[in-house]
C-alpha cells in the first residue's frame, strides 16, 4: 500500500462531487427576482461552492493531508465528505447524500481504470483542480488556495517514480475494489454492464513513451536486434500526439477528470441486483483494533474543527435533492440495502467522560487500516491543527 495514495483520493473524489453539485444546484437554481425565499438562486449556487472549496482547500490542512500517511477507512472517509458537502448553508438528507458519495466513488473507479498509464492518475487530478479554479474564478482568496495545492502537487508527485505510481494506482483499485454501483450515465454510454462492473476499451491511444502493439523484437547476448516478426492485435491502436502538462497551467491532453455534467443529462443511480445480493451475503469484519480508537477519535476531532457555515439570523438552510422527486428520494432511503448503508454519525467534539466514552464506542465499530509506525503522531498534530479552524 501507498502512503502517497490519500491526497489523489481525497482531491479526485472532492471534484467529482462538485461536479455534480455544481449540476445539481444549476438545475434547481431559479432566477433571483422570480425566486421564493427557500428556492436557490444562482447567488446561492456560487456561495455553496465557494464556501464548500475554501474548507477544502484550507492551506493548512492541505499541508497535513499531503504527509504520508495511510488510507483512512471506506466510512470514516464517507464520515469527512459529509461534513464537507454540508460545509455550507445546504442541506442534503441521508438518500441524496448516499448518491452523492456513489456518484463520485464510480466516477472516479472508472477514470482510475481508463488511466492509460500509472503516472496519468496525476493529470486526472490535475484536470479536477482546473475545473475547480472555473467554479471560484471571481474569488481571487480561494483561488489562490487551489493553486497553493497545485504547488504542492507538483513539488509531492513529479518525482516519483514509475514504479510509485503504479503502487498508488494498485492501492487505489484496492480501496474501490468492491464498489460496483450502477450509474445511468455508464450505463447509457454502454461503458458499465447491468451487474455494476466497467467494460473497458481495447482500442485508442497507448501510453506515452510506449509504442504501438504488432511488432516483436529479437535481440542477441550484445544486444543487437537480430530478428522483427509482427503479429495482429485485436484493437485499434494509436500513437497519442504529445504528453500531457503536469505543470501548474498547461493542456493536460488527457481528458478523464474533466466535468462529465456539464453537458445537461440526468445523473441517476441505481442498485444492480447483483450488487444487493453480494452486499447481503458479505458483511464488514468489525474485529476491535486496538489503534482504531485513537486514530477515529482523532477524525472525529477534525471532523468537528471543520468551520460549517450556518444560517445567521432568520436565514434557513437550503436543502438539494439528487433526485428528480421528493418521492424518489424517499424511496431510494427505504429500499437501500442495510449493509450498504454508511450510517453516517454527526460528531461533536467534547470534553465531556460520558460523551467521549460513548464517542469512542461507536468510533470503535469503524474499520480502520492499521497505521504505518509514526503515523499515530501525525495524526494528532493534524486534529489539534484542524481544531483551530
Amino acid at each position: 500500500m501507498s502512503a502517497r495514495t490519500l491526497p489523489l483520493l481525497f482531491l479526485n473524489l472532492g471534484g467529482e462531487m462538485l461536479y455534480i453539485l455544481d449540476q445539481r444546484l444549476r438545475a434547481q437554481s431559479i432566477p433571483g427576482e422570480k425566486a421564493r425565499k427557500d428556492e436557490w438562486t444562482d447567488v446561492d449556487r456560487k456561495r455553496v461552492m465557494n464556501d464548500i472549496i475554501s474548507t477544502m482547500f484550507n492551506k493548512r490542512f492541505m499541508e497535513e493531508l499531503f504527509k504520508p500517511q495511510d488510507l483512512y477507512s471506506k466510512k470514516a472517509l464517507r464520515t469527512v465528505y459529509d461534513r464537507l458537502a454540508h460545509a455550507s448553508i445546504m442541506r442534503l438528507n441521508q438518500a441524496s447524500m448516499d448518491k452523492l458519495y456513489d456518484l463520485m466513488t464510480m466516477a472516479f473507479k472508472y477514470q482510475v481504470l481508463l488511466c492509460p498509464r500509472p503516472r496519468d492518475i496525476l493529470l486526472v487530478t490535475f484536470n479536477h483542480l482546473d475545473t475547480i479554479k472555473d467554479f471560484i474564478s471571481n474569488s481571487p482568496g480561494i483561488l489562490n488556495q487551489v493553486d497553493e495545492t497545485f504547488r504542492l502537487l507538483i513539488e509531492t508527485y513529479n518525482c516519483l517514480s514509475d514504479g510509485e505510481f503504479q503502487l498508488i494506482r494498485q492501492t487505489l483499485l484496492t480501496f474501490f475494489q468492491d464498489m460496483h454501483i450502477r450509474v445511468s450515465i455508464f450505463l447509457k454510454d454502454k461503458v458499465q454492464n447491468s451487474n455494476g462492473r466497467f467494460v473497458l476499451p481495447i482500442s485508442g491511444p497507448v501510453p506515452w513513451g510506449t509504442e504501438v502493439p504488432g511488432l516483436i523484437r529479437i535481440f542477441n547476448h550484445k544486444g543487437v536486434e537480430v530478428k522483427r516478426a509482427e503479429f495482429t492485435t485485436a484493437g485499434n491502436y494509436v500513437t497519442p500526439q504529445r504528453e500531457g502538462s503536469f505543470e501548474l497551467y498547461g493542456d493536460r491532453v488527457l481528458k478523464l477528470g474533466t466535468n462529465m455534467y456539464s453537458v445537461t443529462r440526468p445523473v441517476e443511480t441505481h442498485m444492480s441486483g447483483s450488487s444487493k445480493k453480494l452486499a447481503s451475503q458479505a458483511k464488514e469484519n468489525i474485529v476491535p483494533n486496538p489503534l482504531a480508537k485513537e486514530e477515529l477519535n482523532f477524525l472525529a476531532r477534525l471532523l468537528g474543527g471543520l468551520d460549517i457555515q450556518k444560517p445567521s439570523g432568520g436565514e434557513t438552510g437550503f436543502r438539494l435533492n439528487l433526485f428528480t422527486t421528493d418521492e424518489e428520494e424517499e424511496h431510494a432511503a427505504q429500499t437501500r440495502p442495510e449493509e450498504l448503508s454508511y450510517k453516517v454519525i454527526s460528531i461533536e467534539a467534547t470534553q465531556e467522560p460520558g460523551r467521549r466514552a460513548e464517542l469512542s464506542r461507536i468510533l470503535g465499530e469503524l474499520e480502520v487500516a492499521e497505521p504505518r509506525p509514526g503515523s499515530a503522531e501525525k495524526g494528532e498534530d493534524l486534529l489539534e491543527l484542524m481544531d483551530g479552524l
